[in-house]
């Protein structure tokens, strides 16, 4: 068994867990010495709180360097008792969580900064029940690994041929099981009667092979861009909205196609775009899936959204006689619901969806192509089933708006949530709600939620109303009264 030297590792630095792992930027945040220790600090984790010998599964996304670190996590962990299962392949976040809960596995750690740009990867620690790790376990990582950057210690390591040797590590294809369970969530016969034609963009990333594929076998007909490998991204953010979106925007619209379905880097979001290469926000694709699960499924059970999310699930719900489950931030909240079999659906507006019967974690691809059934089912478009929507439940017009601040004005705003207005853009504040940032309920029935963002630096402006020109002027008054 080999050992990794302890080294100074940029201790001034420390390591801190957001909403969705560890993220950090290439060769200054994020270093194989800084991966190691990480590694190290899940292994302690999971061999004081866990069953032995514990079992974890380790992937990667297409991210620069992805297989090396994924590897340099599985040596530590082996180094540590612990059985690997090493994916051959970059592989979906949706698909890890699959494989912890299909295999009982005692939990899987996934190298992906999701969405942020090209410079940036992370880890992502998934336990045993598959959803991402709640707050009180990451504390516990996040202490042990800045405490083993200020004090280093002998990191205990083991290399593949060693480790696979002593039935340590073993490495996989995996997958297929993954395709043929959310094929069995799907109607298939809805598809065969749309006959769809879908624009793909799977951002140069995992979701290749998993949309693209089961699209074609629902019988959709798919043109593909982004599908080569390109760590870099075209320079742009694997992320599935806003500007990131224009080439399949402009494909989507010059090829006269049905949709247009687009997920980030490591497959957890999903990006929606209607005929003619119109974006559709998540906020609203979330409200949509739920009245077609109800009416078109005859599915029924408690709805969960992020304190974040549009108040029109709300709206929804209460036109089907659904209870609304209200959480903060971050996916583990609502797939901790997921995972207890409590809700039939759970949203958030970043774009993370899943339903009851799946994972306790958000999916990009089961979101596109449940999107694409209900297109193929309906015969309609997005916006018109949108407009039919409004007309049933009343309209709603979220918006957000990401302010980049420096430490000063992050201070700014700590100091004005803390001593907040009497009145938001000459609405007067009715009450606040602090299950996540700070919540301003607003007379006549819109709202605003200002929070600083879990995974990125940038503080988050939210606002609500019923008119999308109110909801403008709100998001500016929003962001006058921050800067």
């Amino acid at each position: 068994m080999a050992n990794q030297k302890p080294q100074a590792m940029n201790e001034g630095k420390q390591i801190k867990f957001g909403t969705s792992g560890w993220r950090g930027i290439l060769a200054e945040d994020f270093t194989f010495d800084r991966v190691r220790i990480v590694a190290q600090s899940i292994a302690e984790y999971l061999n004081q709180n866990g069953s032995e010998p514990a079992r974890v599964i380790v992937g990667y996304d297409t991210r620069f360097l992805g297989k090396g670190f994924a590897d340099a996590v599985a040596s530590v962990l082996a180094g540590n008792g612990i059985q690997i299962i090493g994916s051959t392949d970059p592989v979906p976040t949706p698909v890890v969580s699959f494989e912890i809960v299909n295999r009982k596995l005692s939990g899987g750690v996934t190298v992906t900064a999701s969405h942020n740009p090209p410079e940036w990867n992370g880890l992502k620690f998934s336990p045993a029940w598959g959803g991402p790790a709640l707050p009180e376990t990451t504390r516990q990582i996040e202490a042990r690994a800045n405490a083993l950057l200020a004090d280093p210690k002998t990191i205990p390591s083991i290399d593949r041929a060693e480790a696979a040797a002593e039935g340590l590590w073993q490495e996989e294809r995996i997958g297929d099981a993954y395709r043929e369970k959310v094929s069995h969530l799907l109607n298939q016969s809805a598809f065969a009667e749309g006959k769809l034609r879908v624009a793909v963009d799977p951002f140069w990333g995992t979701s290749l092979g998993y949309l693209d594929r089961m699209l074609l076998e629902m019988g959709a007909t798919i043109d593909l861009i982004h599908n080569e490998r390109n760590p870099n991204f075209g320079g742009i953010r694997p992320d599935p909205e806003g500007e990131s979106l224009s080439d399949l925007i402009v494909k989507t619209r010059e090829g006269n196609y049905d949709l247009g379905l687009a997920t980030d880097c490591d497959a957890d979001r999903f990006g929606i775009l209607d005929r003619g290469g119109i974006p559709i926000v998540p906020n609203y694709i979330i409200a949509l899936l739920v009245d077609y699960l109800v009416t078109d499924r005859k599915w029924s059970g408690k709805i969960a959204r992020s304190v974040a999310t549009s108040h029109l699930v709300d709206a929804v719900a209460r036109h089907h006689r659904l209870e609304v489950i209200e959480t903060p931030v971050g996916f583990k909240y609502i797939g901790e619901l997921i995972a207890k079999n409590e809700i039939l659906l759970g949203g958030e507006e970043s774009g993370g969806i899943s339903i009851r019967g799946h994972l306790p974690e958000k999916d990009g691809i089961l979101t596109c192509l449940l999107v694409a059934e209900m297109v193929a089912k309906r015969k309609r478009s997005i916006r018109t089933m949108l407009d039919d929507l409004f007309q049933r439940v009343g309209a709603f017009f979220p918006m957000r708006r990401d302010l980049h601040l420096s430490e000063k004005g992050r201070e700014r705003v700590t100091a004005l949530l803390k001593n907040p207005p009497t009145k938001i853009g000459g609405k007067k504040i009715l009450s606040t709600s602090t299950i996540d940032g700070t919540k301003f309920f607003l007379e006549g029935g819109g709202w605003t939620l200002i929070r600083p963002s879990g995974t990125e630096p940038v503080v988050r402006i939210y606002v609500e109303t019923s008119e999308e020109k109110e909801s403008e002027l709100l998001a500016g008054a929003c962001q006058a009264l921050i800067e």
